[in-house]
C-alpha cells in the first residue's frame, strides 16, 4: 500500500463521512470537468470537512464590508474550539442525505443546499452569540439572510442532525429552541406574536417534522416526534407524538410513525 493509501485508510477510519465526500467531489471534477475548479476550491484543497465548511460559508457571505479571509478566520476559529458545533455540521450532512429525495451524494449539502450552508453559518454566529461577540453574530445572521433567504436569530437554540429543504424564507426567532433530528420545509416560521420582550418563541421537541409553509408562534411547546402539517398556524400547545392541521392547527390524528422528521411523510 502507497503512503497516500495508507493517509486515506487513516482518515476513512477517522472521519467517514470526511472521505466520502472528498471521493464524491474527485467523481464530479472526473465527469463534469467544468465544476473542477469549483470542487477543488471548495473540497480537495482542503484537509477536513472544518476547512471545506469555513471556505466555503466565507465565500457565500463576504462583502465589501467583511471581506472572505476574515469572515474564515472567525468561522475556523469556531469550528476549532467548538466540539459541539463540529458534532453538528456531520449529523446535518446525515440529516440532509437520508431524508432528502434529491440529496444522492454526501458531498451535494456541502456544494449546492443552502438550507444547509445557512445552518451551518448559524451555528457559527450562535458559538459568537454565546462567546458574547454579539454585533458579529448579528453580522452573519444578517448576510445568511441576505444571501440564503434563511433568517435564524443566534440567540435561538438548535440542536443537531437538522434538515431543512428548500429552505426558502425560514424564520427562526430569538428565543426558539428546535431539538434533535427535526426537519422542515421552506417557508416555516417558528415566531412570537406581538412585541412582548423576553421568552417568547416556540420550543420544538426533537424529531418533530414541520411543513412547507406552517407558522409556529408564541412560547408554545411542540411535542416530540410530532408532525406539523403544511399551511398550519400553530398557536397553542402540541401533544408529543400527533398531527396537527388547520388554521388554527388542531389535532386531527397520531403523527402517523415513531420518527416523522425522518419518515417525511406529510400525507395527513
Amino acid at each position: 500500500m502507497t503512503t497516500a493509501s495508507r493517509t486515506r485508510a487513516a482518515v476513512a477510519k477517522i472521519d467517514p463521512i470526511w472521505e466520502r465526500i472528498r471521493a464524491e467531489a474527485e467523481e464530479i471534477a472526473r465527469n463534469e470537468p467544468l465544476l473542477g475548479s469549483l470542487v477543488h476550491a471548495v473540497v480537495l484543497h482542503h484537509d477536513s470537512l472544518e476547512g471545506a465548511l469555513s471556505y466555503r460559508i466565507s465565500q457565500k457571505l463576504e462583502s465589501p464590508e467583511m471581506p472572505a479571509l476574515l469572515l474564515r478566520e472567525i468561522a475556523d476559529e469556531v469550528l476549532a474550539c467548538d466540539e459541539g458545533v463540529r458534532e453538528a455540521v456531520r449529523a446535518d450532512i446525515l440529516a440532509v442525505y437520508e431524508r432528502d429525495p434529491a440529496c444522492h451524494r454526501h458531498v451535494q449539502p456541502l456544494l449546492f443546499f443552502k438550507g444547509y450552508l445557512a445552518l451551518q453559518a448559524y451555528r457559527i454566529a450562535a458559538h459568537l452569540w454565546r462567546a458574547g461577540r454579539r454585533d458579529m453574530a448579528y453580522h452573519l445572521q444578517m448576510r445568511t439572510s441576505e444571501q440564503f433567504g434563511v433568517d435564524i436569530h443566534p440567540g435561538a437554540r438548535i440542536g443537531k442532525g437538522i434538515m431543512i429543504d428548500h429552505a426558502h424564507s425560514i424564520v427562526i426567532g430569538e428565543t426558539a429552541v428546535v431539538g434533535d433530528d427535526c426537519s422542515m420545509l421552506h417557508s416555516v416560521t417558528l415566531g412570537g406574536t406581538g412585541k412582548e420582550d423576553g421568552d417568547r418563541h416556540p420550543k420544538v421537541g426533537r424529531g418533530v417534522l414541520i411543513g412547507a409553509g406552517a407558522k409556529v408562534l408564541g412560547n408554545i411547546r411542540i411535542g416530540d416526534c410530532s408532525r406539523i402539517a403544511a399551511g398550519s398556524v400553530v398557536l397553542k400547545d402540541v401533544p408529543p407524538c400527533k398531527t396537527v392541521a388547520g388554521v388554527p392547527a388542531q389535532v386531527i390524528g397520531d403523527a402517523g410513525c415513531e420518527q416523522p422528521a425522518r419518515s417525511m411523510n406529510q400525507q395527513v
